[in-house]
């Protein structure tokens, strides 16, 4: 069995589906895809992703703003974070994190969300889901800082070893996504080949990063079966290993998930 570490159900093209999010659930699940986290951006969505959620047993979500969603020199408040986080289905905060690439001028405002994002995972235990682009040391100082003992995971890394090392050396998981596959990649799968086998997740981020070879279409939580098997191959293991492998990883780092 497959988990979807990371994918947005609510923004999904489904077009190829003929608009049914019940249609591209099974058809990942016919390719053995036997779970999905359903991931919060925004307080907008922090419903949606709940509502996805509680239709669908082999569905969790988490709740969190991303910093490129933030309001223009507005940190979200914790007790909202709090608030949203205290339902059954909700078992990861975020994504949250840093994105100095498209937003350098906000990196302020970022900050101080993704320490309140880390507060709330002190408070209530619950791992943090971590987006970070062009931040690398501040997104590290932060982390260490927090010494969250349940960790979390760098989702669809694009960094380099030296950021996987030291986000791993505090206990942190590793997300791949089909950035991997890519032609000019050869950095990112480095990395692939070196993280530690009880340290690595897969992921979509659908409906963005569609993997080879369906890049430049919409994702869908289907396509993870490529990024497996792609990652397999790069890693000189058998894709049936790194399956068993990384949904054992998920079930770890998200106990609260329904599996």
């Amino acid at each position: 069995m497959l988990v979807d570490s990371h994918c947005h159900l609510d923004r999904l093209d489904l077009a190829q589906h003929d608009g049914s999010l019940d249609a591209a659930l099974q058809a990942a699940r016919d390719r053995g895809v036997g779970h999905f986290l359903c991931i919060g951006v925004s307080a907008d969505n922090a419903g949606a992703v709940k509502a996805v959620a509680e239709r669908y047993a082999d569905v969790d979500c988490s709740v969190g703003i991303h910093p490129l969603d933030l309001k223009p020199g507005e940190a979200p408040a914790l007790q909202w974070l709090l608030d949203e986080l205290d339902h059954p289905r909700v078992v990861a905060i975020g994504e949250t994190g840093l994105d100095y690439h498209y937003e350098p001028e906000a990196a302020e405002v970022q900050q101080a969300s993704f320490r309140l994002h880390l507060e709330a995972a002190k408070i209530t235990g619950k791992p943090v889901i971590i987006h970070t682009r062009g931040a690398r040391a501040d997104t590290l100082d932060l982390l260490r800082d927090a010494q969250l003992p349940q960790a979390g995971v760098l989702h669809c890394f694009t960094e380099d070893w030296d950021m996987a090392k030291a986000a791993l050396d505090m206990g942190y998981y590793i997300s791949l996504s089909g950035i991997v596959t890519f032609r000019n990649a050869d950095a990112l799968r480095d990395v692939a080949r070196q993280v530690p086998a009880d340290r690595l997740l897969v992921e979509t981020d659908s409906p963005y990063l569609a993997p080879i070879p369906h890049r430049g279409k919409p994702n869908l939580p289907q396509y993870v079966r490529e990024v497996a098997e792609f990652l397999a191959l790069v890693r000189g293991e058998s894709y049936e290993q790194l399956a068993e492998q990384t949904t054992a990883n998920f079930k770890r780092l998200f106990p609260l998930a329904h599996l």
